[in-house]
């Protein structure tokens, strides 16, 4: 269901789509489907939405009938997840090769975060 009520708020309010998603820490392509209603906005982004538009929660909140739910602290994007917000996620409309893609490529990150930081190391021992 199209979040009418956030929608014509953002607009009225002059942001762009952009401009919201940073505020949720997303990207836009995202966000744009949390306002078209394709993927859950969680509770806390309700709230920080409602609080960088300067306006009641209940003037954008609407309910939530979304399919997809992308909870960034669950386990499988994020190993050091403390998931306590009670959110059911549902991962059945993602394709098992695409969650083992993101852990391979989380890795590689891994991988080369360790590469940088050794990198570092050795130039301040140099100095």
């Amino acid at each position: 269901m199209q979040k009418e009520k956030l929608r014509i708020a953002r607009k009225k309010k002059g942001y762009t789509q952009q401009q919201i998603a940073d505020v949720i820490a997303t990207d836009v392509s995202n966000y744009s489907r949390k306002e078209s209603g394709d993927v859950k906005i969680i509770k806390d982004e309700w709230e920080k939405i409602a609080h960088f538009l300067n306006i009641p929660l209940e003037e954008i909140y609407e309910e939530e009938d979304a399919k997809i739910v992308v909870n960034n602290d669950h386990p499988v994007y994020n190993d050091n997840a403390s998931s306590s917000s009670g959110v059911i996620t549902q991962f059945n409309n993602i394709s098992t090769s695409v969650i083992q893609n993101l852990q391979d490529y989380i890795s590689l990150l891994k991988q080369e975060i360790d590469r940088l930081n050794e990198e570092l190391k050795n130039s301040k021992v140099k100095k």
